[in-house]
């Protein structure tokens, strides 16, 4: 090949990756996270098309270079990826429903917090549009979103996904947990139960200590460190649970349920309520009345399937 034709080849290319690079993104609720999500498509130098209810709130971004859409429609109409974050499911519906004669051909992802079940029906609906839809959960703050990081964890149309893997990187790094839409909100609603299951201990921890003067902060530098540290039980606690193998020769339900009655009655003498650690004890016993004293921790899990012990 000529150095001529090798220049034009090039140039060919490099105008390609730059076509493709630039996406037009449309993204409808500038709340917080709406707002870092326009940033971030902004810096990538996407040409991005905002909507929120109070258009006030688009003034920062459009100084940067957005557009600013007099309704969600036009805001829909603009982007060839459509990124959805606001209150809720109802509202993603509210203002989608009158965008729907323009919805074909486009790719929604819908960053909205919700409930499985609302995340199907939504997918269901787009789909029914000839659009292709994505339901995500983002795991960041938004002064995050953009860095190493945020994670975002993606359902539903696996080409769509595919083909904006790359745009939608800027957010922080994707990964898709399935093809069915409600995926994500399974993923997600799992992941913050688990997040606010700590958060109760820690409150409980802390209100515990209290009432013998330690002051917050200083109960959390050890208890953030045992909290790390017993965080590594939980990849051997999982395989425990998928191979419901629940065999061990260290910290059984008989030991954690002496414990935790020791903990409770502790509570209780320091004149505070114990109905955060209650419940888990119920569990335990639960298993050790089905015969499982010697079982671990791990089974507890058992008490909470709806198939029971």
């Amino acid at each position: 090949m000529s150095a001529t034709a090798t220049a034009t080849a090039t140039a060919t290319a490099t105008a390609t990756a730059t076509a493709t690079h630039r996406i037009p993104v449309g993204v409808i609720g500038l709340g917080n996270l709406g707002q870092a999500l326009a940033e971030a498509f902004l810096t990538q130098g996407h040409p991005v098309t905002v909507w929120n209810r109070s258009a006030g709130k688009a003034d920062r971004l459009v100084e940067r270079g957005a557009s600013l859409a007099a309704t969600p429609t036009d805001a829909v109409a603009a982007g060839e990826l459509v990124v959805v974050a606001v209150l809720d499911y109802d509202t993603v519906g509210e203002l989608l429903r009158p965008a729907a004669g323009v919805l074909a051909g486009r790719t929604i992802v819908n960053l909205t917090t919700g409930t499985p079940s609302a995340a199907r029906a939504l997918g269901a609906w787009a789909t029914d549009q000839r659009a292709a839809y994505l339901d995500g959960a983002v795991y960041a703050v938004p002064q995050t979103i953009g860095t190493s990081a945020a994670f975002v964890l993606y359902s539903g149309d696996e080409a769509a996904y595919r083909s904006y893997r790359a745009v939608l990187d800027t957010i922080g790094e994707g990964s898709l947990v399935g093809p069915a839409p409600e995926l994500s909100s399974v993923y997600d609603t799992a992941l913050l139960s688990g997040m606010y299951g700590m958060f109760a201990g820690f409150f409980q921890a802390v209100a515990f200590a209290g009432t013998e003067g330690i002051g917050a902060a200083e109960l959390t530098r050890p208890l953030v460190r045992w909290l790390t540290a017993a965080a590594d039980a939980l990849p051997a606690f999982a395989e425990e649970i998928d191979a419901k193998d629940y065999t061990t020769t260290t910290s059984n339900l008989e030991i954690n349920a002496v414990g935790l009655r020791n903990i409770l009655s502790a509570t209780e003498a320091q004149g505070l309520q114990t109905d955060l650690l209650a419940p888990l004890l119920r569990l335990f016993e639960d298993q050790i009345r089905a015969g499982h004293a010697a079982s671990s921790l791990a089974r507890a899990v058992e008490s909470l399937r709806a198939d029971g012990v």
